[in-house]
């Protein structure tokens, strides 16, 4: 028997692995993926009865679960991210809140007939979409970049406040169930908020404090708080009923708005913890989904899903608009882009058990319906937002920006110079001088490892399609170099040599990883740094017939290195070994220019006997 448990315990682990690894390479939202392969494991094969399996620790389990995914999700509030994100941003989180809320509780009580409780509580977990879904979405759909801004924050703002908002639903409904009157139920229902309140931004000060100040080693950041996370958790729910979820809440937005608190890691120790937890919960809460409780629903379950699509979704968008500068295509797409995520299918399972507990028989519709609004939203909008965003016209063009890795001097002046040619530009480094000099440079830039979670997330690729790695870290060039060429796709990938092509095989990168060396024409990374040390800059010319590429040539001696050039049709091209190009009349050259050709143009430039069609206008970087 317990040979069959663990094995049962590590086909859920592989199945969830699997399950990520095919939504990595399909490039869509993996609660899809884990959904379908817990409804395969369950209902349709009968191979994995969850309540069979762990018997009392299921519920334990996924309580425990929930807490840890709303506890990630409320270290991302941020107020000041949420003050610099637009009206729009600002207006869709409250009021997109409330109509979606309220929409969603009318539709499931008359359509479905059930009781007000539980079709508030669906109201509230509907409001909630979450930066997991939306994030694979935007990369796949691509629409413009203020479109895309507001989506993405819009995700990650509403993932801690719509969950908030359910907990604080739910505690309404257990304390006046558990009350005569109504002043006693009002009594606890303070007494869980105060708790949940008081407790979660104690329990987030002492953390923050204690991260602050390090009094808690390195090793033991991301160990530790979680683990006191999951305790106050527990202490709260002893000393009221159900208040730990908004408990933790309210700890991780206090710690999230704490100064000089480092977080980074412990939301980065989210990616381990989603493929090994949180993507197994979802394949055991979908295992236990009855199609025949889907069945009972009918006709009303689609009333729902066409009201929660076709009403509550515009009607919030176009309230919240009010003001804003978006034109009616932008408004229709943002209305048709709302899918549902984790928090959502997670909180309706975890409530469904403890209102069906306490009494109210109708919440156990609530699974198979969020289930279903999460299966369809996801599915539907993933298929054809696309196509809707070029219909509207919303649709961002070709990627044809860079994400460059690094942002050190010669970066930041690459970067610099392919802006002024309205090439778009992120710059990602971890280190964070690198990060404030290009912030200063008004470069786009992201702080962090572009390969983690968090930049999974948060790291805006809107408009950028290819990859120039420019950093001296071998290690993360290379996993970089992997990732994105799996993202951008074969010639898309562009790195500088790193001098290992002549050395035994042993010592020899992956073929792969070769085949996109030879950036600049095989210049390495140290040797771009040492010119740039010596100032050598990047400069920007405009060929024509009176300046030919023989004329700039021969302007610095054969010593300027050709990095990019635009031809007439304003397609880019970065210089590689492998690419024989000849530039032409009307082509812009992105180069790197010597310090001593640089003065002697300024000394020609006093004298006006031998013009030069140097773009000066574009020159300074």
């Amino acid at each position: 028997m317990s040979e069959n448990i663990v094995l049962m315990l590590a086909s859920i682990g592989v199945l969830s692995l699997f399950c990520q690894w095919l939504a990595w390479r399909l490039k869509m939202p993996a609660i899809l993926f884990l959904l379908a392969g817990g409804i395969a494991a369950g209902p349709l094969l009968n191979w994995l009865e969850p309540q069979a399996l762990f018997g009392d620790l299921l519920f334990p389990l996924v309580s425990l679960a929930v807490a840890v995914i709303l506890f990630e999700g409320s270290l991302t509030l941020d107020y000041a991210e949420i003050k610099g994100h637009g009206k729009m941003v600002r207006n869709l989180v409250p009021v997109g809140s409330i109509v979606t809320c309220a929409v969603g509780t009318l539709a499931a009580h008359w359509a479905l007939d059930i009781s007000w409780e539980v079709a508030l509580l669906f109201g509230a977990i509907s409001v909630v979409t979450g930066p997991t879904v939306i994030a694979p979405l935007l990369r796949t759909v691509k629409p413009a970049a203020k479109l895309a801004n507001i989506l993405r924050w819009e995700g990650i703002i509403i993932d801690p406040v719509g969950a908030l908002l359910a907990v604080l639903v739910f505690e309404g409904i257990v304390s006046w169930g558990q009350g005569n009157v109504f002043g006693h139920s009002l009594y606890i229902f303070a007494k869980t908020i105060a708790i949940g309140t008081i407790l979660g931004a104690a329990a987030g000060w002492l953390t923050g404090i204690a991260l602050r100040k390090h009094l808690i080693p390195q090793y033991l950041h991301n160990a530790g708080t979680l683990t006191f996370m999951l305790g106050v958790y527990a202490l709260s729910n002893e000393m009221a009923h159900e208040s730990g979820l908004l408990t933790v809440t309210v700890m991780g937005i206090w710690m999230a708005n704490m100064k000089h608190v480092p977080i980074e890691s412990i939301l980065e120790f989210k990616e381990s913890l989603s493929v090994l937890l949180i993507s197994a919960l979802f394949i055991i809460l979908a295992a236990r989904v009855e199609f025949a409780a889907i069945a009972e629903l009918g006709w009303g379950l689609v009333v729902v899903l066409a009201v929660l699509l076709l009403v509550a979704r515009p009607v919030s968008i176009f309230l919240s608009a009010i003001g804003t500068t978006l034109n009616w295509r932008e408004k229709l797409f943002l209305s048709w882009v709302a899918p549902r995520g984790i928090v959502a299918a997670a909180v309706s399972a975890l409530f469904a058990f403890q209102l069906q507990d306490i009494g109210y028989e109708s919440a156990g519709v609530l699974v198979p319906l969020v289930f279903m609004v999460i299966i369809t939203t996801v599915t539907l909008q993933s298929l054809t937002a696309r196509p809707v965003a070029r219909l509207l016209g919303v649709a961002e063009p070709a990627d044809y920006g860079f994400l460059i890795l690094g942002a050190n001097s010669a970066a930041r002046q690459l970067g610099q110079a392919l802006q002024k040619v309205d090439v778009p530009v992120v710059l990602t480094d971890t280190n964070w001088e690198n990060v404030r000099q290009a912030r200063m440079d008004n470069l786009h830039v992201y702080f962090g490892n572009p390969v983690s979670e968090h930049a999974s997330t948060h790291l805006d690729l809107t408009g950028i399609g290819n990859l120039l790695v420019i950093s001296p870290y071998k290690q993360l060039n290379s996993l970089a170099t992997y990732h994105f060429l799996d993202w951008f796709g074969n010639g898309s990938v562009y790195s500088l040599s790193e001098g290992d092509q002549d050395q035994k095989a042993r010592h020899q990168t992956a073929e792969k990883i070769q085949q996109t060396r030879g950036l600049f024409g095989d210049m390495s990374y140290a040797k771009l740094a040492s010119m740039v040390s010596k100032g050598y800059s990047v400069k920007t010319t405009q060929l024509s017939d009176a300046f030919t590429y023989e004329d700039f040539q021969k302007q610095y001696d054969h010593q300027a290195i050709l990095l990019f050039v635009i031809d007439t049709r304003e397609r880019i091209h970065a210089v590689t070994a492998e690419k024989n190009l000849k530039p032409e009349k009307g082509w812009v050259l992105v180069s790197l220019v010597p310090p001593q050709k640089l003065k002697e143009r300024k000394e020609k430039d006093v004298s006006p006997e031998k013009p030069t069609g140097e773009n000066t206008a574009q020159a300074n970087t």
